[in-house]
């Protein structure tokens, strides 16, 4: 029965604890590379058909070079309203609108640009590691409860302490890989 608490405990921790580690790499697509990305649009939002949409429900993305990417509404109709959520999304882009299809060319990032966004990731990966942290002193205190409650030897509860500091080093350890994978990507010229 302990044993099971216990196993309970780190599985709740572990998933937590991907899931974080998950959150980050998405909001690390976010972040603008100087090439053509959907992932940019994944989070953009626009008033279509009386409701607010995804522009990825309105259209679909294509790349047809390095630095361009190519918004084709499945309904024309969508068009004007797919340009101004572009546009209102403030990200240095101007859409070009030749009536059937939107064309985004992403200029090349600057020096001091693609320094500042280095350091927009690095503030990403410190949320995410300290969600992985917030994570791993609620599943601490969770056994600490088991323990105080009885039923579950102290020897038990320091094996899962081991356990759960070896999954928070793991996520921790993913999370500056993908934060490292995103910098280089940054600063290739």
């Amino acid at each position: 029965m302990s044993s099971e608490l216990i196993e309970l405990v780190l599985e709740e921790a572990a998933e937590k604890m991907d899931a974080a580690v998950s959150h980050a790499r998405e909001e690390f697509s976010t972040v603008r590379t100087g090439r053509a990305s959907s992932a940019l649009f994944e989070k953009l939002t626009a008033q279509a058909y009386g409701v607010e949409m995804r522009l990825q429900e309105l259209a679909s993305f294509a790349v047809p070079e390095a630095r361009m990417l190519v918004v084709t509404p499945h309904d024309i109709a969508n068009l004007e309203v797919i340009e101004r959520a572009i546009v209102n999304a403030n990200m240095g882009l101007t859409p070009s609108n030749d009536g059937r299809v939107i064309r985004l060319n992403f200029p090349p990032l600057t020096e001091e640009r693609r320094r500042d966004l280095a350091r927009v990731v690095g503030g990403m990966a410190e949320d995410a590691k300290q969600r992985v942290n917030a994570v791993r002193r609620a599943a601490r205190k969770d056994l600490d409860d088991l323990e105080h409650d009885g039923g579950v030897s102290s020897d038990d509860i320091q094996r899962a302490e081991g356990q759960l500091d070896a999954q928070k080093d793991a996520r921790i350890a993913a999370i500056d890989e993908a934060q490292a994978q995103k910098e280089k990507e940054l600063m290739e010229v």
